[in-house]
């Protein structure tokens, strides 16, 4: 059976989302996130899914309050990051220290759940340490892949200016390196599929702009 067909159980996030406090940070999350598909809302439910489902594939225990916390909160301060100056997972983990501790989580686990944010973006490449951070960096990392990693790349090129010259340097300064920045054997499995599709787009792209050169 494909790995991609295993579908996670609604189990582990009905437990956690039983805590209000938790299921108030989800509706917090989804409100300040917003419906931008490339780091909004749909972006955090998709690595959400994605967390989940290699959570359910590792043979270690897994702390689903730090997991889920940790993926709801990994991109909250991105509004703030051109404001602020600073990067977006430093501000996030700011935030979600100071958001967890008001809300009385432990210690221990405000901790660990900014450590998984602090950890998890390519940009700072800093190293993931435990379990959490770990699946929160493999699932952030597969969503910048693939199928959806290229609609994602596209759109935020055109945002930000910069072509289907400058879209293509991004492949290779980033996509291409994803699927070798994962920790956990089942990300892995979804990356391989995944990185083969950035492949053939970028092959094909490159032949199309190639044949519709004029030098």
């Amino acid at each position: 059976m494909s790995c991609t067909k295993v579908v996670p159980t609604r189990k582990p996030i009905d437990e956690v989302l039983s805590d209000k406090r938790i299921r108030m940070i989800y509706e917090l999350s989804r409100i300040i996130m917003g419906d931008d598909p490339v780091h909004g809302w749909p972006h955090v439910e998709r690595v959400l899914g994605l967390a989940l489902r290699i959570a359910e594939n590792t043979n270690n225990h897994v702390d689903y309050k730090v997991l889920v916390l940790s993926v709801l909160l990994h991109d909250i301060g991105r509004l703030a990051e051109d404001r602020l100056g600073k990067h977006h997972a430093v501000i996030s983990a700011e935030i979600a220290k100071k958001l967890l501790e008001n809300l009385g989580f432990s210690e221990d686990l405000v901790e660990r759940v900014v450590e998984a944010i602090r950890t998890h973006s390519f940009s700072r490449n800093e190293q993931s340490r435990s379990l959490e951070a770990m699946i929160l960096s493999d699932a952030d990392k597969l969503d910048a892949i693939g199928a959806i990693g290229v609609a994602r790349t596209f759109m935020l090129g055109e945002r930000w200016g910069r072509g289907i010259d400058g879209t293509v340097k991004h492949f290779y300064e980033k996509l291409l390196k994803l699927k070798d920045m994962l920790f956990l054997d089942y990300s892995k499995k979804i990356a391989q599929r995944r990185h083969k599709l950035l492949e053939i787009f970028l092959e094909n792209l490159l032949r199309d702009l190639s044949e519709s050169s004029i030098s």
